[in-house]
């Protein structure tokens, strides 16, 4: 399971001219599932999206202090297949370790629905829609994080 994770001042997604999902200040997470990927993964994820310190204590301080549950942030999570993308031969990208999208799918609700019971706000796209997201990135806050099944 990938997963970039941008702090954002705010962030939306739009689907066919349509706001599907709209937030605040807290994380955008763009979500690649991989063929491999099981609830182990996911758990682990869910963790670290929300337990990660990368916001400062707004009592001056140290400038990575708080996690987005701590501050009462937002989530937005989008599903993002072409994480998994290897570009290392050719010029067209292979997807093979992109889990197939009946199983990415049941997947990614897991995962929006783990981290809904943190009681944050946690909005969404919409899964395998062509979609338009914004980022207002704060910092710019950028992390790439990896969890492989063993």
């Amino acid at each position: 399971m990938r997963v970039v994770l941008q702090r954002v001042k705010s962030s939306q997604v739009t689907v066919d001219g349509e706001i599907v999902g709209k937030i605040g200040r807290g994380l955008n997470l763009l979500v690649g599932i991989a063929n491999t990927d099981t609830d182990a993964e996911i758990d682990w994820m869910v963790r670290k999206c929300l337990e990660l310190r990368l916001f400062p204590d707004p009592q001056g301080g140290e400038r990575w202090q708080k996690s987005v549950e701590e501050i009462g942030g937002e989530l937005l999570v989008v599903s993002q297949f072409t994480l998994y993308g290897d570009c290392r031969k050719g010029r067209r990208p292979s997807f093979d370790r992109s889990a197939p999208p009946q199983i990415a799918e049941d997947l990614y609700h897991r995962f929006v629905a783990k981290l809904r019971t943190s009681g944050l706000k946690v909005e969404t796209g919409k899964f395998g829609a062509m979609m338009q997201v914004v980022i207002e990135n704060d910092g710019p806050v950028t992390l790439l994080l990896e969890k492989e099944a063993i």
